[in-house]
């Protein structure tokens, strides 16, 4: 099999539906993976069997997720029916693996302060940034200068999940914070752009579109990275946007130093933001839409979250009012 051939029509394909180019490196991974599998045999030559058996072993030998596992098969849907344009009916009877019911983990108010309390610097900054607005941890680092409204509070979320726009809120307290950001940042591209560099890259095919658009301030990150690299294909000088490891391991070391008892990720604050908006007596239609959730349904989970449960309700043992004693040295 002429496997790089293949996966330069399986790139081209991507491409082509403009698929993102996260999805674009998850898919040629497990399209590679199950080659390997099957010992670089061609995917014409392989059939449900061979598909269900290397699903199989995602499961079983390498252990992953439910989700993982729907996502190779995504893949190799997207190979036989876009790239290898095959019909096989056999794919809908393949069974998905079912997703576990998850609760989110969720701080509270003062967890969230404490947290953000032991950050500095630019990734309190865009810590609060995604809990002042419900970001997704690439929302945050993918913000444009064009996509904060100082005036109006609001930031603009492009090409988000799903490929699609939404608005939301820019909390008041953020306003000089993010304005100061954005001083420094500009600072920074204009000895970028005396420099000779000053590139950044552009959305879809903008670069030919707006060709003079990569250094124009408008549309460099508002989170830029510190040092700057030269594009292979263009010979531009650019500046990526801050990597999302970095604020990774921030929260992840602010949450250790806090000493919060939960597993904290950047998405936690996400899902404290909405917990935190339902709490005040805000709608669902509302938090949904500061999410960017498609269904209703995905926003529910987080009023699940609220309910009190077990706590909420008063042990008979309680109402006896006894005091416990202290159980004597030595004894168990």
């Amino acid at each position: 099999m002429d496997t790089p051939r293949l996966i330069d029509r399986v790139r081209a394909r991507l491409r082509m539906k403009h698929m993102s180019r996260r999805t674009e490196q998850a898919y040629l991974h497990w399209m590679r993976r199950f080659f390997r599998y099957h010992d670089g045999r061609h995917p014409r030559d392989l059939g449900a069997e061979e598909v269900t058996a290397f699903l199989s072993s995602l499961a079983v030998e390498g252990k992953v997720s439910a989700s993982t596992q729907n996502q190779a098969l995504a893949a190799l849907i997207f190979l036989y029916k876009q790239v290898l344009d095959l019909e096989l009916p056999w794919f809908d009877d393949l069974v998905r693996a079912k997703r576990p019911r998850r609760l989110p983990e969720v701080l509270t108010r003062h967890e969230v302060g404490a947290l953000l309390e032991t950050m500095e610097g630019t990734p309190r900054l865009m810590a609060s940034v995604m809990y002042g607005g419900g970001l997704r941890l690439l929302e945050c680092c993918r913000l444009r200068v064009k996509d904060i409204n100082l005036g109006a509070r609001e930031l603009i979320l492009r090409e988000a999940k799903g490929d699609r726009d939404r608005r939301t809120m820019l909390p008041l307290s953020l306003v000089g914070p993010l304005e100061a950001q954005l001083k420094r940042s500009q600072k920074r591209h204009d000895k970028d752009l005396a420099n000779g560099a000053g590139w950044v890259e552009l959305p879809g095919a903008l670069d030919r579109k707006l060709p003079h658009a990569g250094r124009d301030w408008l549309w460099q990150w508002v989170f830029p990275a510190t040092r700057t690299y030269t594009e292979a294909h263009t010979g531009q000088r650019r500046r990526h946007h801050l990597h999302e490891t970095v604020l990774q391991k921030a929260v992840r070391s602010g949450a250790a130093k806090a000493r919060l008892k939960k597993r904290v990720t950047t998405h936690t604050l996400r899902h404290s933001f909405a917990t935190h908006l339902l709490e005040d007596g805000y709608d669902i239609r509302t938090v949904q839409e500061l999410l960017g959730h498609r269904s209703v349904k995905t926003t529910m989970i987080y009023t699940h979250v609220l309910n009190r449960g077990y706590a909420g309700v008063r042990s008979p043992l309680d109402k006896l009012g006894l005091r416990e004693r202290e159980t004597p040295e030595g004894e168990l």
